[in-house]
């Protein structure tokens, strides 16, 4: 009789209507998955992915020549080595922390304030594609700079750039599109940058133009990758932790209470929302040399996916980890949003999120302004929940009623 092979594919619609239903039985029967249609290699133990995105040397960010280089127009940060990463990273990191943060937090909290004003006297909002999505988007061109007017089409041409680093199985014709769109996207931030060099204001840009750390100093070229990445980075898990975590804060009505109560707790429970559903779910790697994983051989220069949502619910590492609780002892909400997480949401290691501290301070600021204004918010009658996305994932939108605000 032949041997029927019943494990999920990845790549399958089974899998991508609810991934969370098949991560036990990927760390438990099959903790290194292999994807022959695109010969990759997914991990879901949480040692494992540690393992890899810490291990620097072992597994590298070379496969981001192929999977995110040719729509950032540019090497990205995640891509550079030594001296040249270090000096590079602390220009990125400066620009988004301390005083700089603090501007930004203005920018996030006037922003916020205007896109909520039209919804709050009707009680009900569609919190993804009413708030979250312009919301993030705006944000993130208010603080690189760039004219708010030109929205929609920055985020058409973004659209595309995520669409390449996301899709693992684009036909030819849909990578030429998303190029297209990136080539756009580099033609209209040429003249930008070249006017912040002459006249530097306040903005990201600027900074990313004129700031110079140990003689390292941005080339249009590093710029150009730059922008386009904080654009990718921000825009993207800003709006899903967003509604992700009223989603589950609405699901768990004594926890939403709890928070109410004592606004000191929201950290717990974005750090809790970002264990349990991490908007981004896949990290990739190449393999430098012969690797095993349970006794499984990935070969040299395989690409291995992280699968941080199956590493997050690992129970090796957190108990009862399919419940959402915002109270574990095992989730550390102080070290949530640092390098020593014990989730993975942000990766981990040399190259893990430089954007943490102002993804922080955004989905924090947003939800300590809405959870007052939304009195009584519950799901809109006949609002049906749906999640997409394999390699980032949220809800498609979010539909809720509240108490209206005169």
């Amino acid at each position: 009789m032949p041997v029927v092979d019943n494990r999920p594919s990845v790549l399958s619609e089974d899998f991508a209507a609810d991934p969370y239903r098949y991560f036990a039985q990927l760390r438990d029967q099959d903790p290194v998955h292999h994807e022959p249609l695109i010969d990759g290699y997914f991990l879901s133990r949480h040692e494992d992915v540690k393992r890899v995105l810490t291990d620097h040397e072992a597994f590298t960010t070379q496969t981001l020549q192929v999977r995110a280089e040719p729509v950032m127009r540019g090497p990205v940060l995640a891509q550079m080595t030594g001296a040249e990463h270090t000096a590079k990273r602390r220009i990125v990191v400066r620009a988004f922390t301390g005083r700089a943060l603090q501007d930004q937090i203005r920018v996030i909290r006037a922003n916020a304030a205007e896109l909520m004003a039209p919804f709050l006297p009707q009680g009900r909002m569609d919190l993804v594609n009413d708030f979250g999505k312009p919301f993030a988007l705006n944000v993130t061109l208010d603080v690189l700079g760039l004219d708010r007017r030109d929205w929609r089409q920055v985020a058409a041409w973004h659209s595309g750039v995520i669409e390449f680093i996301t899709g693992l199985t684009l036909t030819p014709e849909r990578r030429r599109d998303c190029v297209e769109c990136a080539e756009q996207l580099e033609a209209y931030l040429r003249p930008v940058i070249e006017q912040r060099r002459r006249d530097p204001g306040d903005d990201l840009i600027s900074k990313l133009c004129t700031t110079a750390i140990d003689g390292v100093t941005m080339t249009d070229r590093d710029v150009t990758a730059l922008i386009i990445n904080v654009l990718a980075a921000s825009a993207e898990p800003a709006d899903k932790t967003l509604a992700l975590l009223f989603k589950h804060l609405i699901d768990h009505p004594d926890q939403l209470a709890q928070v109410r109560q004592d606004p000191d707790l929201l950290a717990a429970a974005i750090a809790e929302t970002l264990r349990y559903t991490p908007p981004v779910q896949l990290i990739p790697r190449q393999a430098a040399q012969d690797a095993v994983f349970a006794g499984t051989t990935v070969p040299a220069g395989a690409t291995v996916f992280c699968m941080i949502g199956a590493a997050n619910r690992d129970p090796g590492v957190f108990t009862a980890p399919d419940a959402f609780d915002i109270h574990r002892p095992d989730l550390g909400t102080a070290r949530s949003f640092t390098a020593a997480a014990e989730h993975l949401s942000f990766g981990t290691g040399l190259h893990q999120c430089v954007g943490t501290a102002f993804a922080r301070a955004e989905i924090e600021t947003v939800a300590a302004m809405l959870l007052p204004l939304l009195e009584e918010v519950r799901y809109s009658p006949g609002f049906r929940y749906q999640e997409s996305g394999l390699y980032t994932r949220g809800p498609l939108s979010l539909s809720l009623d509240f108490t209206p605000v005169r």
